[in-house]
């Protein structure tokens, strides 16, 4: 199976930009997870969030540690 995703990875390398992103977005899409969608009300409130200091964001290494990297 690694070497699949080997070849596979290879493979699309060789793809130009648009189209390394039409098959990154076709297989996010096979994907099935349940999807999280933010209305504009969530966005100004997490904005005010930030703001006013309430939340506190993190910091890129803390983003990918806390994503298992």
């Amino acid at each position: 199976m690694m070497s699949e995703i080997t070849e596979l990875r290879n493979a699309s390398s060789e793809l130009s930009i648009p189209e390394r992103a039409e098959l990154a977005a076709f297989l996010l899409g096979t994907l099935e997870i349940e999807h999280h969608y933010v209305d504009d009300d969530e966005v100004r409130r997490r904005s005010e969030e930030m703001d006013s200091g309430k939340v506190q964001g993190l910091t890129r290494e803390e983003f990918t540690r806390a994503c298992g990297h």
